[in-house]
């Protein structure tokens, strides 16, 4: 069966060939390896040829593309039941006690071969179907439920994408899915729950938080975006049995490098500030990393989510 690859229809969202040459050519170097996404772009059928193997240039490992992968993301989640579906509902509970609105937050993203899918989370933030919501969320920008922050903390909100890997949509380690405004080519693999620029970019909504609102989109898109599927091409392309174990061990105790990130946004501050240095979010003092945001407002409501109770 035919799949049709995803194609935005918004003309800024429009990745061309020449759009890119000249964001590489502004010192965004990063968008250099969406040229290569472009040679082995896959444009339908996955039987028809061998370059449904390759993403961004990377040919994807034996075990990436294996069905023993997909058998092991199932005994995990399978064996692990018992234990899934109290926090499932402990942490539902702990939702619909300390906010109004729907405990769970749905939205469309784009997943292996460019086909949707609707990926589920805990709710973390205060529920308004009224307001625009950013499409780059950011720890200052976002509305938080009196649990959502403990639940981001631990990556807890993710909890029920473990139904997502059962139904197929998902895989335990992979690249994470993406909105369709910020995905740039068709994944030849499941997305992940967890994976290398997950892991990398663990503190993400931290540190863009400290970028200038003005610049929030333009460093998302040209140097976050880039260097996140950098990350999982070269990860799916190296990625073993024993790799995903470790990757997974990695998300769930917390270990998380976050120098990545850290130093593409110091890098981008040198050629936008004239050489000054953005601090670290250590170095920040806790109490002025955000403003206070009124308790009453509700979560934005973005395109492609969906109402869940």
């Amino acid at each position: 069966m035919n799949v049709e690859p995803y194609v935005s229809k918004r003309p800024e969202e429009t990745l061309g060939l020449a759009s890119l040459q000249r964001r590489s050519s502004n010192g965004n170097d990063g968008f250099k390896i969406v040229l290569l996404a472009e040679k082995f772009r896959i444009h339908s059928d996955s039987s028809v040829s061998d370059s449904s193997a390759f993403f961004f240039g990377n040919r994807l490992s034996p075990w990436s593309r294996s069905r023993a992968k997909r058998i092991f993301d199932c005994v995990c989640v399978v064996s692990m039941l018992s234990l899934i579906i109290p926090s499932l509902l402990l942490i539902g509970l702990a939702v619909r006690l300390t906010s109004q609105g729907p405990v769970l937050f749905l939205q469309q993203r784009m997943g292996r071969r460019g086909r949707s899918f609707t990926i589920l989370k805990f709710r973390t933030m205060i529920h308004d179907s009224d307001r625009a919501h950013h499409p780059v969320t950011t720890s200052g920008n976002q509305l938080f439920t009196p649990v959502g922050p403990f639940l981001r903390r631990w990556k807890l909100d993710e909890l029920p994408q473990l139904l997502n890997v059962l139904a197929g949509h998902m895989s335990l380690v992979g690249p994470r899915p993406k909105l369709p405004a910020h995905a740039i080519s068709n994944l030849p693999c499941r997305c992940g729950v967890t994976g290398a620029a997950t892991v990398a970019f663990a503190s993400e909504e931290e540190v863009l938080d400290r970028v200038p609102k003005h610049h929030l989109d333009s460093f998302y898109h040209s140097v976050v975006l880039p260097a996140k599927h950098r990350l999982d091409a070269e990860y799916m392309a190296r990625a073993t049995f024993l790799s995903d174990l470790k990757m997974i061990f990695d998300s769930v105790f917390r270990r998380w490098d976050t120098s990545t990130v850290e130093d593409l946004l110091n890098n981008w501050a040198f050629e936008q500030r004239g050489g000054r240095v953005l601090p670290s979010v250590a170095d920040l003092d806790p109490a002025t990393l955000h403003v206070p945001i009124a308790a009453h407002m509700d979560r934005p409501a973005s395109s492609g989510q969906i109402p869940a109770f």
